[in-house]
């Protein structure tokens, strides 16, 4: 119970190193349960490892001097001998001082181990004892004064021995004092005896609080000292920083491996070394003025520094932060720095790869939109301090999607790469090129305003991107359009002429793409009414703007009505009849196409639920509706709530849906064939066509663009649009689709068009489109009659133009009328013959060779022996003016070469 209350009580608080007295007293032989406490006592233990070699040498000493005094007691045969006390004194100290050198071997608890001494010493001290006594009964002449001067001596350093440890202490005085009432027999050394031995007890525990607080003391620190060795050695294993300590002088006394990894050497090899020596600051440009101060102003000065960056006296490219605190004594005196060291190497990497993905394209390695807003802000700031232009091109491909869509992104990903290296050797030194996003470049050229110059490199980029690429085995042909646009120094702000490229860009795609354009003030106007004109699109459909009219479709063989193709008009309140040319492009640019087009497929169905069974509807599907998902679901609700059999809806669809082309456009392919409708391929000829798309793509019609119908009668030498109809025809019937030729006009075209043997004709000749009142009327008649011209005729100039000719060698004037690029019609008092040759100055153009084909009273007819460009007819702007108006003082105008 007791040793249980003084082990609780032995765990001393936190701050409480000093022992009580009872505490000191018992401390060492008590069990304790806490493990500093026993680190304590263990420590302890280790202060008495020579106690017993110390008294051994005592015991040895004295008693080989008394043996040698007195030899006569040495070897007395009896048990009484004090020979026997004497060795069995040192066998008790040889044995305790093997007991303690090799203690740890036996894994005795400390307390064990004291109590193990305080049983040695008092067996010790009572051998001693009767060492004494036995001399003094061996040897009569020795006196009481010799006995206990042995016993003295050796019991005085039984208590020096345990002096450090009260309990040893303790049974040292107990001997001494025992020792004096059994042999002493003086009551005034019993009484000495007994002071000196309390008084060393005393001592010994007063020694004993200040060793175990000390103990505790030395524990706690040294726990805290391994705690931060772990901090220190965690923190520099993690690679992010490191530790340093200089002396006094400035040299290395302490470095962490780290840094001497970056010497490639190890750290003892650095110590001794001055540290300025070692590194160097960073002269970075953008450096704070605490980082321009060199390292050793600070060491020298001994100021506190954080964050300076310097570099290694190495050949890495290696950057550190280093921050450091004087160290000074409680004098006053300087000790050295000491502080803390970071690497920011890879910071710095990573900052620079940040910077550069701030302001460089990481596919193409081209500068980015922020970058090459810089440049062309920088490029404006200069031309306004030379007084000299700065133009800028922006670059759309075209046909890009289709290959993203077609082939994959990686290739779209290489393809971008390859279009950036030639858009970078046709730019050379004229200007920047970068990367604005997709498939958007923008190439600024500071002072450059040549108008020759700029058309050049437009062409020569158009021709560079539009060459064909080899990716993968993919064989890729794309193009692109340039907008440009060319700012006036001093006054250009880089948003306007961003937006005055975007303007022009715009014009070059509406243009058909593949093209350049200048900028011109009109563009903001149109795109002002373009703007406009979408609003009002909008809310077209609720205000009843937007009609549908139909346009016949007739079998060649017996003119009888096919079908009607819905078209969707609008009609301004104010603008009068808009064309679908111009709005339906709008629409689907501003995303209305799936609204109106619905709107018309409802609307149709619905007209046609009034025509005989046997007349079909033709519907337009623009590629962005056939590409909606719920395309299907919509047109099998109309053609539930209409009535109208399925197989009377024609889908009108263009190579546009291609374009897109994947699993999704098969899928809409059969989901509509299952649903029953027919399905006509429109504008065949045109745009991408591929003999592919005919070949997965389930048509029952193909529709020949009316560009090769139109004049596919002439007989001029260049016509080649009924070779390419005879070709369509044939692929149709191989196919089994049947055919239509659109924009038929004329009486000689349609002649043709039979012969050629396509199956169906929509055009003029057979009715322009009407509304649904009229169209009813002509659902049901049986057929329809062709109304037109023979022929078509040539655009003819209305106005006269005077002309100068030599008839039958006198040179006269003649008045020209009904001009067109084949000939004209001539008003002349002197009569001419078929077949004169003449030459006709026109006055104001120049100039042309023409025989005569017909005459009559007054007038005859030529025909020129070259097409005329009726364009030379037009009226001719001054010189003067155009150069004021059209191109301002800092550009220059040359043609290109």
């Amino acid at each position: 119970m007791r040793r249980s209350r003084f082990a609780k009580a032995s765990q001393p608080e936190q701050g409480q190193d000093r022992a009580s007295i009872s505490e000191a007293l018992w401390f060492d032989v008590a069990s304790l349960s806490s493990t500093e406490e026993q680190s304590v006592s263990a420590w302890r233990v280790a202060t008495l490892e020579h106690a017993a070699l110390l008294l051994g040498a005592t015991h040895l000493l004295v008693a080989g001097t008394c043996f040698l005094l007195m030899p006569q007691i040495a070897f007395a045969a009896s048990l009484a001998s004090p020979a026997v006390p004497a060795v069995l004194v040192l066998l008790l100290d040889v044995g305790a001082a093997v007991a303690l050198k090799y203690r740890d071997r036996f894994k005795l608890p400390p307390h064990t181990i004291v109590r193990a001494l305080c049983a040695y010493l008092a067996a010790v001290g009572l051998m001693w004892t009767l060492f004494g006594a036995a001399i003094a009964s061996q040897d009569r002449h020795a006196t009481d004064h010799a006995m206990v001067a042995v016993m003295v001596a050796g019991l005085a350093m039984a208590a020096i021995a345990s002096i450090s440890c009260p309990p040893m202490a303790m049974v040292t005085a107990a001997v001494c004092i025992v020792a004096s009432l059994l042999f002493g027999g003086s009551p005034v050394m019993l009484i000495c005896i007994t002071v000196l031995s309390l008084l060393a007890l005393a001592y010994s525990v007063s020694c004993a609080q200040s060793i175990i607080a000390a103990g505790r003391k030395r524990l706690r620190v040294e726990a805290l000292a391994r705690k931060a060795q772990c901090f220190v050695d965690e923190f520099e294993d993690t690679g992010r920083g490191w530790f340093w300590e200089t002396n006094a002088e400035g040299t290395l006394s302490y470095v962490s491996q780290q840094l001497a990894d970056d010497f490639q050497c190890e750290a003892a090899e650095l110590l001794g070394r001055r540290f300025t020596d070692l590194l160097s600051v960073d002269t970075d440009p953008g450096a704070t003025m605490e980082e321009r101060k060199t390292l050793g102003f600070h060491l020298s000065a001994r100021f506190p520094f954080s964050d300076v960056v310097v570099r290694p006296a190495s050949d890495g490219e290696v950057h550190w932060s280093l921050s450091g605190n004087p160290i000074f004594d409680e004098h006053g005196r300087f000790l050295g720095f000491r502080g803390i060291g970071t690497d920011l190497t890879e910071q710095r990497r990573s900052e620079q790869e940040i910077t550069r993905l701030a302001r460089f394209d990481s596919l193409t390695g081209l500068p980015n939109r922020a970058m090459m807003r810089q440049t062309l802000e920088e490029a404006l700031r200069n031309a306004a301090h030379r007084q000299k232009g700065c133009a800028m091109f922006l670059i759309d491909l075209d046909r890009f999607k289709n290959v993203n869509d077609t082939l994959g992104h990686p290739i779209g990903d290489a393809l971008l790469r390859q279009v950036a290296d030639r858009l970078t050797s046709v730019m050379g030194i004229h200007g920047q090129i970068g990367r604005l996003g997709g498939d958007e470049f923008q190439a600024v050229l500071p002072g450059t305003v040549d108008i020759g110059l700029l058309e050049s490199l437009a062409r020569t980029l158009i021709e560079q991107v539009s060459r064909p690429y080899m990716i993968e085995g993919h064989k890729v042909t794309i193009g692109a359009s340039v907008g440009i646009t060319i700012g006036d120094p001093g006054r250009s702000q880089a948003d306007a002429l961003v937006r005055n490229a975007d303007l022009a860009l715009y014009a070059a795609k509406a243009a058909g793409r593949g093209k350049h354009i200048f900028y011109e003030p009109s563009m903001h106007s149109e795109a002002a009414e373009r703007q406009q004109l979408e609003n009002e699109l909008r809310q077209a459909i609720e205000r009843g703007e937007l009609s549908v009219h139909y346009q016949p479709i007739v079998r060649t063989a017996g003119e009888e009505i096919s079908g009607f193709e819905a078209l969707v008009r609008w009609q301004h309140p104010t603008r009068g009849a808009i064309s679908p040319a111009k709005f339906v492009p709008l629409a689907e640019e501003a995303g209305l196409i799936g609204k109106i087009g619905e709107w018309v497929l409802a609307t149709s169905l619905e007209e046609a639920s009034h025509w005989p069974d046997h007349v079909r509807v033709a519907v337009n599907l623009s590629p962005l509706q056939f590409n909606d998902p719920g395309v299907v679901a919509m047109v099998a609700e109309h053609l539930e709530t209409s009535g109208v059999r399925p197989d009377r809806l024609e889908l009108e669809i263009t190579e546009g849906v291609f374009l897109a082309d994947g699993d999704s456009t098969d899928d809409t392919f059969a989901k509509l064939k299952k649903l029953g409708v027919r399905l006509s391929l429109d504008d065949f000829g045109t745009g991408y066509s591929s003999l592919g798309y005919l070949k997965k793509a389930p048509f029952d019609k193909i529709k020949i663009d009316q560009s090769f119908v139109r004049g596919a009668a002439s007989t001029s030498s260049t016509n080649r649009n009924a070779a390419i109809i005879r070709a369509i025809v044939t692929l149709a019937e191989t196919l089994g689709m049947d055919t239509c030729a659109e924009g038929v006009e004329t009486h000689d075209d349609l002649q043709l068009i039979r012969e050629l043997g396509v199956s169906m004709v929509q055009g003029y000749i057979f009715g322009r489109p009407a509304d649904g009142e009229i169209t009813r009327r002509l659902a049901n008649t049986v057929t329809v009659e062709a109304d037109g011209y023979q022929c078509i005729r040539e655009p003819r100039h209305r106005l006269m133009r005077r002309a100068i000719t030599a008839i039958d060698e006198e040179v006269l004037e003649i008045k020209l009328r009904n001009i067109s690029s084949m000939g004209a019609l001539a008003e002349c008092p002197i009569p001419v013959a078929p077949g004169d040759h003449l030459v006709i100055d026109i006055v104001g153009v120049g100039p042309v060779r023409a025989v005569v084909r017909w005459s009559q009273s007054g007038m005859f007819g030529v025909q020129f022996h070259e097409t005329f460009d009726l364009t030379r007819l037009a009226p001719k702007k001054a010189k003067g003016n155009q150069a004021k108006m059209l191109i301002p003082w800092y550009v220059e105008r040359r043609e290109a070469s």
